[in-house]
């Protein structure tokens, strides 16, 4: 008998401390997020929408909710762990929230997958907020550009281009390198990039750069990533309606 209630009492102080810990872990909301000192612990609740790359046992990934977004940088992963994050998963992540020449993301995080049906954001029309203080607002968030317009840049040689391989046009074709463009409206010119690590050479979104037209109208896809400004990943660009 005194073994059996000792058995039900090891198992009623190890429920007690499995709900204890699940209690201690207090997911916040996008706008707790955001308030969030930086370098203090967050966890969050989101949707992984694109992975960046994964290397050195390290997954860089765009993750999206209902209320915000969040870019987890070189969270520790195995390639088999990576191959999982399929977008529209439901992860809570838990790490730090730090910041890199504008750019908020979570650092040294670890994550878990969740069992909820999957989630894809659809694209918030900031075009408007071109310019503006608010655009931070959407900072990581999937974004479309509209009715904007390809400008010339100047390659090495001084010549009018459609693009550059690399911001300074030191790149060349078939190096894989990031792509830069310029796209305007009302006046203002804004550059935007094809990261090479999420849209490489031979997609879609690659081989439509180096296709476009100085003058020609499109609409531009893109994750708003931050790099001492507003600095859009873009995944998909199409002529504008």
């Amino acid at each position: 008998m005194k073994k059996i209630l000792a058995i039900a009492l090891a198992m009623l102080m190890l429920c007690l401390t499995a709900c204890a810990v699940a209690e201690d872990v207090q997911v916040m909301s996008y706008e707790e997020y955001v308030a969030a000192e930086l370098d203090s612990e967050v966890t969050v609740e989101t949707y992984v929408q694109a992975k960046q790359s994964w290397w050195d046992n390290k997954g860089t990934i765009y993750c999206q909710s209902e209320d915000g977004a969040y870019f987890l940088y070189n969270m520790p992963m195995s390639q088999e762990e990576y191959d999982l994050l399929v977008p529209g998963t439901k992860i809570r992540v838990t790490g730090y929230k730090a910041e890199w020449s504008g750019e908020v993301e979570i650092t040294e995080g670890t994550f878990e997958i969740l069992d909820a049906e999957p989630f894809i954001a659809e694209p918030k029309d900031v075009t408007d907020l071109l310019g503006t203080d608010e655009l931070i607002k959407y900072q990581n968030q999937l974004v479309i550009f509209s009715g904007m317009t390809v400008e010339a840049k100047k390659d090495a040689n001084g010549n009018d281009v459609a693009f550059l391989y690399n911001w300074d046009g030191s790149g060349q074709a078939g190096s894989n390198n990031d792509l830069y463009f310029d796209l305007s409206i009302n006046g203002q010119t804004y550059t935007f990039t094809v990261e090479s690590y999420l849209c490489g050479e031979g997609t879609d979104v690659y081989t439509n750069v180096t296709d476009l037209a100085i003058g020609a109208k499109i609409d531009a896809v893109g994750y708003l990533y931050w790099y001492n400004g507003a600095n859009p990943h873009i995944i998909y660009i199409q002529p504008a309606e």
